[in-house]
């Protein structure tokens, strides 16, 4: 027998229940300094230069001006009862991944992991927002603290979000459009995308 689809109403007040703020909203942000600013600062200092060699590297950054400074490589659904890896290739074509959602099983726990690259610049603040919508109506929202970061072009970095568990229940089932960006202190969006989830009764459903 068909599920009965959650009203207007029922939505909204899912949304009310899942309502966050940004933690930083208090939090000022440092004025923006080059890497090249930074690395002048205090250099005959010899303690500050090997802290900051520890902070930085000692590597080349990339000098191409076409290469972004934050490149977002993939997003991973890490949850160790799925029956298939879930992965996004955030490098390739970003318009398919409404059209495939992931399927995640009611009530079960899960991790969002994000695969990044820093080739230039000293990076500020970087958070992860994540939006949930059903049937057009938001009914979620949580911003992720990633972090700072300096330049380390032949390094990926990898942030995990705390455990998250997925709705369950009738009204919890169905799809929903995930609206994703990573964003840094300057408000610069170095990538936005949207992808689909269904959360089902089971994974084969």
């Amino acid at each position: 027998m068909a599920e009965s689809e959650p009203t207007a109403e029922q939505l909204a007040a899912l949304a009310a229940a899942n309502e966050e703020t940004d933690a930083a909203v208090n939090y000022k942000p440092p004025a923006p300094k080059s890497l090249q600013e930074i690395q002048e600062l205090d250099k005959d200092d010899e303690s500050l230069r090997k802290y900051k060699e520890a902070l930085l590297g000692s590597t080349s950054v990339s000098a191409d001006p076409n290469t972004p400074n934050i490149q977002v490589t993939r997003m991973t659904l890490v949850c160790a009862t799925a029956p298939n890896a879930m992965v996004l290739d955030l490098q390739g074509d970003l318009e398919n991944f409404k059209k495939n959602p992931f399927v995640l099983k009611e009530g079960v726990e899960y991790k969002i992991k994000i695969n990044f690259k820093v080739n230039k610049e000293i990076v500020s603040g970087l958070r992860y927002i994540q939006q949930s919508f059903r049937k057009g109506i938001k009914v979620d929202m949580t911003v992720y603290m990633v972090g700072s970061y300096g330049p380390r072009p032949d390094q990926e970095h990898e942030y995990l979000t705390t455990l998250e568990e997925a709705p369950k229940g009738v009204l919890a089932r169905g799809t929903y459009v995930i609206k994703s960006k990573f964003i840094d202190d300057d408000k610069h969006v170095h990538l936005s995308w949207e992808w689909s989830l269904a959360i089902k009764k089971d994974w084969e459903d």
